[in-house]
């Protein structure tokens, strides 16, 4: 195993991270500005009226998205466990 195997490995795995936690993060963050706005706005200044809709929002995004986040980190180990002999000798 070489170090170019090993950044290659290694550059798999953190874009593999990236695209799997991209949705729920990207909804959060959709979400967090739409409730800061709206306190904002009405000049509400309530702690839990940020936190509920947050939670909500990603617990809908993980049964929305869930099947496919599932999917592509199966194939990476998959891909993983594969090659493992590759790396190993």
């Amino acid at each position: 195993m070489n170090t170019e195997m090993v950044i290659s490995i290694a550059e798999k795995g953190i874009y593999t991270i990236i695209i799997v936690c991209a949705p729920l993060l990207l909804l959060a963050l959709g979400i967090g500005l739409a409730v800061s706005i709206f306190q904002a706005t009405t000049q509400i200044q309530e702690q839990t009226l940020a936190f509920v809709p947050k939670i909500v929002g990603v617990m809908v995004g993980m049964i929305f998205f869930g099947p496919w986040m599932l999917e592509t980190i199966i194939t990476y180990t998959i891909d993983i466990f594969t090659n493992l002999t590759r790396f190993v000798g």
